[in-house]
């Protein structure tokens, strides 16, 4: 006869032969007095801690490295010149006509791409196009970017004249002009010529859930360590010159993501009733067995708390009280990834 030994099965054979009874038991312990833990030892509402290090590609201008639990990613943020010439249907900024100019939406200024590295997890294969995931999480991140107006797209125009600077042919500060030289110099038309165009690339080299978190965060610790060359138009050469100066690119605020996934007791699922968790910054098991997911957007860098977004997919549990519970979570969020990047 076998051993009751021989009946017992780990934990993680457990989580795999039946992962919803599994996080089940875990929410909903026999004993009444344990308290409610997910299966990776989190509270409901406990996200995990962000660690962030910035400047960490040698030939980007910005680049992070944002690591959670075990996702981790990696941006890289890369400045490229776009000619004014080169743009279809171009309007100047101060468009007479007084039409509307979205400069870093309608001339694209901002191109991110989000790709899901071969090994990252198990379903990631090589060899097989981008994924539904990436293709949407690539989505996301472009609409936040806009949305939000995170740049200040004067600060990606690059000029005729140098603004308010002595330089010489090649750019390069020069010996003082007379006062004939200066009034010559400024009376000339500053027009843009050129725009500098930010590739944004996100790497995800380990994937345990919660992509989009992960994925703005490490965009938004690139972008505050992206320095620009100072650039501007030479009329003579015809040519965008820049200089071994830089400047760094300055964000207009500090918005965070937190994401939360609604898990649902099997008796919920087929009568509508039931209990439910909101799993704050869910991992890649939790993620599977969820129907229903939030994202809040805040930004607190002013003291006050401003909402840029808020999204759900899926379900019809979240509400508005659900979403006022949520905000709190997401304001101590922000404080976390503020901590990281200093």
């Amino acid at each position: 006869m076998a051993s009751s030994n021989s009946l017992h099965l780990s934990s993680a054979t457990f989580a795999k032969l039946s992962p919803h009874p599994f996080l089940l038991a875990n929410l909903q312990p026999d004993d009444a007095s344990s308290p409610s833990t997910r299966t990776n030892k989190r509270q409901p509402k406990q996200p995990r801690l962000p660690y962030i290090n910035t400047s960490s590609l040698s030939h980007a201008h910005g680049s992070a490295i944002v690591r959670t639990g075990d996702t981790t990613v990696i941006c890289g943020v890369r400045g490229e010149t776009l000619l004014t010439s080169a743009i279809p249907n171009y309007r100047a900024p101060d468009d007479s006509s007084g039409a509307n100019v979205d400069e870093a939406k309608d001339y694209d200024l901002l191109v991110p791409n989000i790709e899901l590295a071969t090994g990252c997890a198990p379903n990631f294969l090589p060899g097989v196009p981008p994924t539904t995931l990436a293709q949407t999480l690539s989505t996301r991140v472009y609409s936040l970017l806009h949305n939000s107006k995170l740049i200040d797209v004067s600060q990606l125009r690059i000029y005729s004249n140098p603004e308010q600077t002595d330089r010489d042919q090649d750019g390069r500060p020069g010996e003082a002009m007379d006062a004939d030289e200066t009034d010559e110099f400024a009376s000339d038309e500053r027009i843009v010529k050129a725009y500098w165009v930010l590739y944004i690339d996100v790497l995800f080299i380990s994937f345990d859930g919660n992509p989009f978190d992960a994925a703005w965060a490490a965009i938004l610790a690139a972008l505050r360590d992206t320095t620009l060359p100072l650039a501007h138009w030479d009329a003579d050469r015809e040519m965008v010159l820049c200089q071994q100066e830089t400047s760094p690119l300055s964000l207009r605020g500090f918005p965070v993501a937190t994401t939360a996934a609604i898990f649902t007791a099997k008796e919920r699922q087929k009568k509508g009733g039931g209990k439910y968790w909101t799993l704050v910054d869910p991992d890649r098991l939790e993620e599977s067995l969820c129907d229903e997911t939030v994202t809040i957007v805040v930004d607190r860098s002013n003291g006050d708390t401003k909402f840029l977004g808020i999204s759900k997919s899926g379900g019809t549990i979240v509400g508005p009280e659900l979403i006022r519970d949520l905000a709190t979570v997401a304001e101590s969020r922000w404080e976390d990834f503020r901590k990281a990047t200093k």
